[in-house]
C-alpha cells in the first residue's frame, strides 16, 4: 500500500453522533452496519458506515494476516478523501468513539443496479439503458485507474443510483494502489510502399513455415511476424513487478481469470468485471455461474461466454471485455472508441439531465420534522447487538483470501452478496441500500 502523503486529499471534518440525526439502518456488512443519517446544520443525507472497534482489533491479533482488515478500513477512508468525481462518493466526515469507527459518504436513494434490473421486464435492461450505465462505469473506472487505483470489486450491488439518476460506485475496501497506466504510444509512422511489400513477404514466409514446419522448438510461426501493439494497461518489463497485485480478491462470479490463476493482476481486472456486469444487464444472469465455486472458476478459466442472439456491437464489446488473456482485453481508449458507443459525447455523459431512472427523493415523505422516523436509535448499541455472539464472525465460515469470504455452495445474486457482506438487516426491503 502506498503511504506517501497526497496533497489531493481534502481535510475531512470530524463528526459527532450528537450532531447527526439517525434515520434508520440501511445495510449490513461483514464489518459493520450502514445508517441513513441527516446532518443537523445543513440537512444533508449521508450514509454512515459504522464498524465495531472490537472486530478491527480482532483482525489485528497475532493470528490475523498482517493486520489486513485494519489496513483496508483506513485505505478506503484515504481513497474516499481523494475522490473528486461526480460518479464516486465523497468522504463527508469521520467519527470515532471507544466502541466504533465510522465515516459518512453520500447517500443514494435509488438502491443498486441489481435491484433496478430486477424491476425490468424479464430482469434485463434494453441496449440503450446498458449503453448509459456502461458509459458511466467506463468513466468512473477511467478516473480510478488514472489515479492509480484498481477497484477490484465491480458488481451490480456496488453500483448505486444517486438522487439525480446517475450511478455512484461504492465499496473500496478491496481496492489497491498501483502505478497509473502509461498513456498509449503514438501511432507508428506510415510505412513506405517498399516496407509494406517487405512486411507482406515476411507474413507469406510465416504462412509457409506454418504449412511445412512441425514447430518442435516451441516457437510458433507467428513470432516471425510483426508483434502486436501493446495494450494501454501494459507496463514495461522493468515495472511489471511493481505494477501488479497478487491478492486473491473479488466476488466469485465477477472475478477475472488472472486473479484465480494467481499470476498477478492489474487494472485489466476491472474491464473484465465490466464485461460480466454488461452481460448480466443484457441477459439477466452472469456468464460463468456454475453449481459451486469450483465449477464457476473452471468456467471462468476455460469457457467462452454464451453471447446468444444476433451479432451486434453490444455483444461484440462484451466478448472483447471477456477475453481470458488480460493482454488481449480491451483497454479504456479502445472501449470508448468501440462501435457500441459510436456517437456518444463522453464529456456530456455525467451532465445528462434525464437518466433512465430517477428515484424518489429520500426526504419526499419526510419534509416535515414530524415524519415517520425512528429518532431513538443508539448507533453503538445497535451495531453491538447486530454483531452479538453467534453472528460476529459469519465471514470466517470459509475465508478465500484478503478479506473476501464465501461459504461453500453459495453463488450468484443475493446469495453472492451475503457471502461477502453477511446477512442483511432484518428489513429485507432495505438490504440493497448497503454501501459496503
Amino acid at each position: 500500500m502506498n503511504d506517501r502523503p497526497n496533497h489531493n486529499e481534502t481535510v475531512v471534518p470530524i463528526l459527532d453522533l450528537d450532531g447527526l440525526r439517525v434515520i434508520s439502518p440501511v445495510g449490513r456488512g461483514a464489518k459493520g452496519v450502514a445508517f441513513l443519517v441527516r446532518n443537523h446544520p445543513f440537512g444533508e443525507s449521508w450514509a454512515l458506515k459504522v464498524i465495531l472497534r472490537d472486530l478491527v482489533e480482532k483482525k489485528k491479533s497475532p493470528d490475523a494476516k498482517d493486520g489486513g482488515e485494519y489496513k483496508r478500513i483506513w485505505l478506503e477512508q484515504r481513497l474516499l478523501s481523494r475522490f473528486k468525481h461526480p460518479l464516486l462518493p465523497r468522504l463527508r466526515g469521520i467519527l470515532t468513539t471507544h466502541k466504533i469507527v465510522a465515516y459518512a459518504i453520500d447517500y443514494c436513494p435509488g438502491r443498486d443496479l441489481n435491484h433496478l434490473r430486477k424491476q425490468q421486464t424479464e430482469n434485463m435492461f434494453s441496449p440503450a439503458i446498458i449503453r448509459f450505465y456502461a458509459a458511466e462505469l467506463v468513466l468512473a473506472l477511467e478516473y480510478l485507474h488514472n489515479s492509480g487505483i484498481a477497484y477490484r470489486d465491480l458488481k451490480p450491488e456496488n453500483i448505486l443510483i444517486q438522487e439525480n439518476g446517475h450511478i455512484m460506485l461504492v465499496d473500496f475496501d478491496l481496492s489497491t494502489e498501483l502505478p497509473p497506466p502509461t498513456p498509449p504510444p503514438p501511432p507508428p509512422p506510415r510505412k513506405s510502399q517498399a516496407a509494406r511489400r517487405s512486411c507482406s513477404g515476411r507474413r507469406k514466409r510465416a504462412l509457409s513455415l506454418q504449412l511445412f514446419c512441425k514447430c518442435s522448438s516451441g516457437i510458433t510461426p507467428e513470432e516471425f511476424a510483426d508483434p502486436p501493439p501493446e495494450r494501454q494497461h501494459s507496463m514495461s518489463s522493468s515495472a511489471a513487478g511493481k505494477s501488479k497485485s497478487n491478492s486473491f480478491v473479488g466476488t466469485e462470479e465477477y472475478v477475472a481469470p488472472e486473479v484465480i490463476q494467481g499470476y498477478g493482476h492489474d487494472f485489466a481486472v476491472d474491464w473484465w468485471s465490466l464485461g460480466v456486469v454488461m452481460y448480466e444487464m443484457l441477459y439477466g444472469r452472469t456468464p460463468f455461474r456454475g453449481a459451486n465455486r469450483k465449477d464457476t472458476f473452471y468456467r471462468i478459466l476455460t469457457q467462452p461466454p454464451d453471447l446468444a442472439g444476433e451479432p451486434n456491437p453490444l455483444r461484440d464489446l462484451i466478448g472483447k471485455l471477456l477475453a481470458k488473456d488480460p493482454r488481449e482485453r480491451m483497454a479504456v481508449e479502445e472501449i470508448k472508441g468501440h462501435e457500441f458507443f459510436k456517437g456518444l459525447d463522453w464529456d456530456s455523459v455525467v451532465e445528462v439531465s434525464r437518466p433512465p431512472y430517477i428515484p424518489t427523493s429520500v426526504w419526499a415523505a419526510d419534509r416535515e420534522e414530524g415524519g415517520n422516523v425512528n429518532k431513538s436509535i443508539d448507533v453503538e448499541s445497535f451495531v453491538q447487538r447486530v454483531f452479538s455472539a453467534g453472528e460476529v464472525e459469519k465471514e470466517e465460515m470459509n475465508p478465500v483470501g484478503d478479506g473476501v469470504s464465501r461459504p461453500e455452495g453459495n453463488h450468484g445474486g443475493e446469495e453472492e452478496k451475503k457471502m461477502k457482506n453477511g446477512p442483511p438487516c432484518d428489513d429485507d426491503d432495505t438490504r440493497n441500500f448497503a454501501v459496503f
